[in-house]
């Protein structure tokens, strides 16, 4: 299974991508799609930016599912909705084309990559070096994606094989159930 790790930001969007055979993971590739060159107040130009790039990823590399970080939020309420924008234009992208996509947070992807969910960046870009067997660490953005990835490896082996001792129910989330009407 190929899988395409996002984290998501509105300067600088991380991405990953890893194949993951039974327990085997191997690096596919990395890297940042960045709007730096932007200015602040070019906001749509910015989304679409990220947008078109998952795009690209998604032609390039031809994943089968993807993992995208869910957001925190911080003590700038702007900053935060301007960076819930950036994820919403690349989790836009995936579903468009027909990803499937898993959400974790920055603390359950350090606890899969580094053993415990207050690892340091540097933690977490040495452990993705060290499992991927990369000959140097990776940024930290395209570290994080990348430990996305892993993190969705690890889970998708562990929920195969609880699917294998019992069958789970498909999920429905998102479907309109009807409702009411006036």
């Amino acid at each position: 299974m190929r899988i395409l790790g996002i984290d998501p930001g509105l300067q600088v969007t991380g991405f990953g991508v890893v194949d993951s055979e039974g327990a085997g993971l191997h690096y596919v590739a990395s890297g940042t799609i960045s709007t730096r060159h932007m200015g602040t107040d070019e906001l749509p130009a910015r989304l679409k930016v990220l947008f078109d790039g998952i795009g690209e990823l998604i032609q390039r590399y031809q994943p089968d599912s993807a993992a995208v970080e869910i957001v925190f939020v911080n003590v700038n309420p702007q900053s935060t909705l301007r960076l819930g924008q950036a994820r919403g234009a690349c989790l836009t992208a995936l579903v468009a084309r027909d990803l499937t996509v898993a959400e974790y947070t920055a603390t359950q992807m350090k606890q899969a990559v580094a053993g415990h969910g207050s690892a340091a960046k540097a933690q977490v870009q040495a452990m993705v070096q060290r499992l991927l067997n990369l000959p140097g660490p990776p940024g930290t953005d395209a570290a994080d994606a990348l430990g996305l990835a892993i993190t969705h490896a690890q889970v998708g082996r562990t929920l195969a094989r609880l699917e294998q001792a019992t069958p789970l129910a498909p999920r429905v989330t998102g479907m309109y159930r009807g409702g009411r009407s006036r």
